[in-house]
Parts: structure tokens; C-alpha cells; sequence
């Protein structure tokens, strides 16, 4: 077993690596109005993935011996085959081939992601676009070591959009989500009193639940936003486990109000799913500048993991110490943390990323509320209209120059 645990390390790096840069990818390289599906679909597919190892956990749970784990960790094999044979054949971002220099082959990308030609007005506002972020973010670039001074010249606001990308993690690992996905059996057990048998299938049950409302999400992320579904996502989550207390304290008294309280673990799940899953992993991808968005999201990912550890640690303890009162813990916290979402987050849906580098190039205040150019899940009129003028000034430029060239889009393969 201590081989077992010592090759894990392998696979917790690689996993580390995939989570920080994956969003990353998906965000740089997707159209505006496909960017949050995209990423909010990968994190479906990942619950996909703990929905498939519940039904084998419930399946090898009448078996014994050396197949119940062997066979798990060769499955996984299939996936990485699949990563190994398509990874190739994708297309490096535009944003990343611009800053170190790649203008031809950004073109490319940008035009293949829009399907226009290398010459339409509006793949070449684009070019402009990003090229001028990435000259303004370089020009007004912050140390490391300065985030944490208070700096007056920082323009950007590089660690407000910093804290507010990785607290998305905190603000999910503290909302108690892995309490309901590591421990749901032994909380099902200890706690509802059921056999070992029933909550393991309630827990594989669960999971498909999980797994069909994080596809739906899919539907809803740019319709209700980011804030939307984060405080949709966050009030469920509260209200699930305002009565899974009340129930559980109930239940030391009469084991029927524990029954009771397994169709709320299902709700948590239905209600993570439509928000907290998705939107903390896409969030510091589009809220972070481009120098900023690898490092942001690394240090998001960060988040996520090192808060993941501490409540894995703490919670078989609070369950086994403090009983039914644990979970006030959590129905607070869930409590505390809509607040913060309302008044500290703005919108990022139906955006560009170069629009939001132009928000917070305007130096705005650090409340969001009562702006509805910053909270509205719908792009502000004002840069509909500043890219429309620029795309009708290339295109009477290319008007009057006639055109540089007549090719489309070609496939880049990085």
C-alpha cells in the first residue's frame, strides 16, 4: 500500500498541472459567447468522471481482494490514451502566440476561431485589441514581490483581480463540497444511520444527479452570468444545509428525521452543480490579465487544493467530536459568503477578455453594486459600440487600400 500511496505523487502533479492550465487554454481560445460553456462543460465531464467511480466503488464493493483497486487505476489508463492522441492536434492560444511574438500564426487562430478570413475588419480589431493589452499589461507590469505593497502605479489592479480569481477557490472548498463528496458514505452512515450497502448506492445515485445538473449548467452559464449562478449556486447550498442541520439534530432523537435529510445532500449537490462546480475554476481565467492569467490561475488552483487538504483533515473529527453541531460550521459559511459574492464581484459573461482589461483600466471601485455596466450578464452597450467603430474603421480602410490578401482560415497546429 506504501508503493500505492507513493504513486500517487505522479498523479497529483499532473492533475495540478492540468487543473491550472486547462481553463486557461479553453478561455483564450473560445469565442466570447462560447468561453464559460466550454469551461463549465469540462467540469461536468469531470463529475462524469466521479459519477463512473461511484458506480465501480458501489460495483467492486461486493468484491474483494486485489481487483477492488487494481482495476480502478488501470480504467484511468483509457483517458490518458485519449489526451496523449489529441493534445497534439490543438491549436496553441492566440494570446499566448502574440505575446512572445507569433503574429502570423495568432492571425491564423484568431480567424479559425471566428471562421472568417485573415483580412475580415473584424479579426484584425481583434489583433489590435489584444496586441494593445498586451502592450499596456507589459508597460504597467507588477513584481511579484509588489503585489502585497500598496502600490499607487499599478493600473491594472493586478492583486484585486489576483484575490478575487483565487477566493472563487476558498469561497467553494469552504462551502463544504468535499464534506458531501469525500465523506458522503461515512456521513450517510454515521450520521443518517444507514447500512454500508444503501449509502454507498445513494451515494452513486447521488452522483449521477450531480453529474446530469453540472451538464445543465452548461445551458445557464451566460444567460445568468457569473455572479447570477454563484449566488443561485450559494443560496441553494445555504438552504441545503440549514435543514440537513436542523434534520440531523432532530435525528438524535428519532432516526426518521435522518432519513429525512438524505433528499438535502441531493439538493447540495443539484445546487453546486449549476454554479460553485464551474464558475470558480473559469472565474480567475477571465478576471486575471494576460501576464497575470497563467499565474492567477495556478495560484487559484493553489487555492483550491491546500483549503481542499484542510477540510478533507478536519472533517472526519468535527463529525466524530462535535456530531450534528459540525454543520452549522458549513450552513454559516455558505451564509457569510453571498454577501461578499454581491458587493465584491463584478460580471465577466458576454465579455472579451480585453474588455475586462479595459474595466479595470478605468480604475473602478472595489464595491461593485449599482453599476449595471459591471453586474449585468449582458455586455455593456459601451463596448459593443467602441468595437463596432473600430471594425467599420478597418473596414473602410481595407475599402480604400484594397485587400492585403485573400486567404482564410488555416488550420495552426501547434
Amino acid at each position: 500500500m506504501s508503493v500505492y500511496k507513493r504513486n500517487r505523487a505522479p498523479g497529483g502533479i499532473g492533475n495540478g498541472l492540468s487543473t491550472a492550465t486547462a481553463p486557461v487554454w479553453q478561455t483564450e481560445t473560445a469565442q466570447a459567447k462560447w468561453r464559460g460553456k466550454l469551461v463549465i462543460l469540462e467540469l461536468g465531464l469531470n463529475v462524469g468522471g466521479y459519477c463512473i467511480v461511484n458506480w465501480i466503488n458501489y460495483g467492486l464493493s461486493f468484491r474483494g481482494g486485489a481487483i477492488a483497486w487494481r482495476l480502478p487505476l488501470a480504467l484511468q489508463l483509457f483517458f490518458i490514451i485519449v489526451l496523449f492522441a489529441t493534445i497534439p492536434w490543438l491549436p496553441e492560444s492566440p494570446r499566448w502566440l502574440l505575446s512572445h511574438g507569433y503574429d502570423d500564426e495568432a492571425i491564423e487562430v484568431l480567424a479559425c476561431i471566428e471562421a472568417m478570413d485573415l483580412d475580415d475588419p473584424y479579426i484584425r480589431t481583434q489583433y489590435d485589441e489584444i496586441k494593445y493589452s498586451i502592450a499596456y499589461e507589459s508597460d504597467n507590469a507588477v513584481r511579484w514581490r509588489d503585489l502585497i505593497r500598496r502600490n499607487k502605479t499599478d493600473s491594472t489592479k493586478t492583486l484585486r483581480r489576483l484575490v478575487l480569481g483565487a477566493s472563487t477557490q476558498a469561497i467553494q472548498q469552504f462551502q463544504g463540497i468535499n464534506i458531501m463528496s469525500y465523506y458522503l458514505p461515512t456521513v450517510l452512515i454515521n450520521s443518517v444511520g444507514l447500512s454500508n450497502t444503501m449509502a454507498r448506492l445513494l451515494t452513486a445515485c447521488n452522483a449521477t444527479s450531480y453529474f446530469i445538473f453540472s451538464c445543465v449548467a452548461v445551458t445557464m452559464i451566460e444567460r445568468f452570468g457569473r455572479r447570477g449562478l454563484m449566488l443561485l449556486s450559494g443560496s441553494g447550498q445555504f438552504f441545503s444545509f440549514l435543514i440537513i442541520t436542523i434534520l440531523l439534530h432532530l435525528a438524535t432523537t428519532d432516526r426518521i428525521y435522518g432519513t429525512a435529510s438524505v433528499a438535502f445532500f441531493f439538493l447540495y449537490h443539484v445546487a453546486f452543480g449549476l454554479g460553485m462546480l464551474g464558475v470558480p475554476w473559469l472565474y480567475p481565467t477571465e478576471i486575471n490579465s494576460l501576464p497575470m492569467r497563467t499565474k492567477g490561475a495556478a495560484v487559484a488552483t493553489a487555492t483550491n487544493w491546500i483549503t481542499n487538504f484542510a477540510i478533507v483533515e478536519i472533517t472526519p473529527i468535527g463529525i466524530q467530536e462535535i456530531g450534528w453541531k459540525f454543520w452549522i460550521v458549513w450552513t454559516v459559511l455558505n451564509a457569510v459568503f453571498l454577501p461578499i459574492i454581491y458587493f465584491f464581484y463584478p460580471e465577466t459573461a458576454n465579455r472579451t477578455l480585453e474588455d475586462i482589461d479595459a474595466y479595470y483600466r478605468s480604475n473602478p471601485p472595489l464595491i461593485v453594486v449599482g453599476d449595471p455596466d459591471v453586474t449585468s450578464a449582458r455586455r455593456p452597450l459601451k463596448y459593443i459600440q467602441r468595437e463596432d467603430e473600430e471594425v467599420q474603421k478597418r473596414a473602410k480602410g481595407a475599402h480604400l487600400t484594397g485587400p492585403k490578401s485573400d486567404g482564410a482560415c488555416v488550420e495552426h497546429v501547434n
